[in-house]
């Protein structure tokens, strides 16, 4: 695979329930549980270029030396990815706490250094690139550079889409009182 000239991804899912799959971690946080789906995700708030909104991506994440990367399986074809090509000015969300940042595709050869000390020490990076058909060196890390979608972000105090609210807090109280009333449903059913 690594002397193939073109770039590596993963086909884009085109079924319902697998893009829905993609978006779980969104209500999760929403419902207030950023302090736990934000050790894995991040929620990446891009700019529409269709739309200008605010548009919201669930995206997995790894940190290393104080720098967040995130890889981009669908290239190209990713919304988020096409986003930020046209705005760069993102905000990330993550247990962490709230980062409003400027994202780019990493290509310049120091940082790609740096990026494959990531890599060669994090378990589940190392089998994506070895699922990606590199030998696990840096001199072919660094060749195969254009044919990988590996994005950072650096720390900017320009403007940048809103966060992502826990808004749906409330849900947690419902189920409390839902649940309250089946035990004292099942309590009355039984006494």
């Amino acid at each position: 695979m690594s002397n193939e000239a073109g770039p590596i991804t993963i086909a884009y899912p085109s079924g319902w329930l697998l893009k829905q799959a993609f978006k779980v971690p969104i209500p999760l946080w929403r419902m207030g549980l950023g302090f736990l789906v934000g050790k894995l995700f991040m929620i990446l708030t891009t700019t529409g270029r269709k739309s200008g909104q605010p548009r919201h991506t669930a995206i997995e994440f790894r940190e290393y030396k104080g720098r967040k990367y995130v890889y981009c399986a669908f290239g190209e074809k990713a919304d988020w990815y096409k986003n930020i090509l046209t705005d760069p000015r993102v905000t990330i969300q993550t247990a962490s706490g709230t980062e409003h940042v400027i994202a780019r595709r990493i290509t310049d050869e120091g940082e790609l250094v740096e990026a494959f000390e990531f890599v060669a020490h994090n378990p589940t990076m190392r089998r994506w690139v070895q699922a990606l058909g590199f030998r696990l060196n840096r001199d072919e890390f660094i060749a195969q550079k254009e044919r990988f979608y590996l994005v950072t972000f650096d720390l900017t105090d320009e403007s940048t889409p809103s966060t992502l609210e826990a808004d749906l807090k409330w849900i947690w109280l419902v189920v409390i009182v839902l649940i309250s009333i089946l035990i004292g449903w099942l309590s009355i059913r039984q006494g």
